[in-house]
């Protein structure tokens, strides 16, 4: 892997918008306007180096779902923060009919060099990813255009199209699939990479219809959930958080109605609530309580940072934290800190996240921080997205670079 840096290409800010990347820019809390969408540089892999990473996401996938197993048959769920026996109950009836259940796509985020160290885990967000407009679609008409004949690790818009055509037959039938977002989305990314999803979906050949979440109505008549047209909502997929979904003022009305599989309820929601097991950074310590010394994992607990504060430093991550939010950062020797205000976490071993780029000329300290999102569909390994920090967290004001294979 190298970063490297190159010319934007004239007009890319109308060029990303008009293949749906709608949030070329980010406002900064200084109010000004910067690339989120970044040509100014790209990284660069080989094959064979791809081929490795394909296959650690899809042992890290798979080992994923042993945990989730795993926490289900030992119900763990209260370390998780699921503390609602019903909630828990569903989650394991989902876990137990998923193969009944549709179930998309996820992100992992990945700590890597391409010194040769192995590839480390970070997290799983297997429930609500987003990136997935720029890392589908605009980086590769980036490739064609910049680097034509080149490759990239970037199957995900037929993995996305088949992988609705293949489970179509687990969706209600005589409905369309609903598609919502939330409309507190004031970029536009969420919007987008629902509205991205229907297309695969339409492209796979199923009837779509798009809402907000927040014109989701309930009927008290029929006791089921409806669109702005009056009618039932049969299955429905959501870039909206299980956490909130299950806990907000209708919360019930979904654990009440919730199909798990095979018409156990009336309606089916997208992706299925056993996903909750993955997304949860508890899942963090569980992995390594199961495989301890994994190459590709980074030790982490939940009752404390243990000897990771005074060897090698250690991050706090609020179990069900986004973008950033509430993580912490603590070096070997540090007086550990006392218990974090965002609520239960996960202590995870440091790993300082890698600056590939030339230092410009009088600068002190590393601006270009570098984390993999390595996509999932169906199981399998799809493609990749590269975002770049300028502090240690990816946060909110990370950039997106594109990639290729060279």
């Amino acid at each position: 892997m190298q970063r490297h840096t190159i010319e934007p290409r004239p007009g890319w800010q109308e060029t990303v918008e008009a293949q749906g990347v709608i949030y070329p820019l980010t406002r900064h809390p200084d109010d000004s306007l910067r690339p989120y969408w970044d040509e100014s540089a790209y990284y660069s892999f080989s094959l064979a180096e791809v081929e490795a990473l394909e296959e650690v996401v899809e042992e890290l996938h798979a080992m994923c779902l042993a945990a989730a197993a795993h926490i289900v048959e030992k119900d763990r769920f209260a370390e998780l923060g699921i503390t609602d026996p019903r909630l828990a109950s569903l989650v394991t009836e989902s876990w137990h009919r998923k193969a009944e259940l549709p179930s998309l796509y996820g992100r992992f985020d990945l700590w890597y060099d391409g010194s040769g160290a192995p590839a480390k885990m970070l997290e799983y967000n297997a429930d609500t990813p987003t990136s997935l407009v720029e890392a589908a679609s605009a980086q590769w008409f980036w490739m064609e255009e910049r680097f034509p004949g080149a490759d990239q690790w970037n199957s995900l818009h037929e993995r996305l199209v088949d992988a609705w055509r293949a489970q179509a037959a687990l969706l209600p039938p005589g409905s369309p699939v609903h598609f919502a977002h939330t409309i507190d989305d004031e970029c536009g990314e969420d919007l987008m990479t629902v509205a991205y999803l229907r297309e695969t979906a339409d492209q796979a050949g199923l009837r779509t219809e798009a809402i907000a979440v927040e014109d989701i109505g309930w009927d008290s008549l029929s006791h089921r959930f409806v669109d702005q047209r009056l009618r039932f909502i049969r299955s429905c997929f959501k870039l909206y958080p299980w956490e909130w979904l299950a806990t907000d003022d209708f919360g019930p009305h979904v654990l009440d109605t919730l199909d798990n599989g095979g018409g156990t309820g009336s309606t089916l929601w997208i992706e299925p609530a056993w996903k909750m097991l993955l997304s949860n950074k508890a899942l963090l310590a569980i992995l390594w309580e199961l495989y301890p010394g994994h190459p590709n994992l980074l030790a982490s607990y939940l009752d404390g940072p243990r000897e990771l504060t005074t060897t090698t430093g250690y991050v706090t991550k609020p179990l069900l934290g986004r973008e950033g939010a509430g993580v912490t950062l603590h070096q070997p020797g540090e007086t550990p800190a006392p218990a974090p205000a965002a609520g239960p976490s996960c202590y995870q071993q440091l790993a300082l996240l890698p600056d590939l780029s030339t230092p410009a000329p009088g600068a002190h300290s590393p601006t270009n921080h570098v984390v993999l999102g390595a996509w999932v569909v169906a199981g399998e390994a799809a493609g990749l997205g590269i975002r770049e920090s300028a502090g240690p967290v990816t946060d909110g004001y990370a950039r997106f670079l594109p990639h290729v294979i060279l």
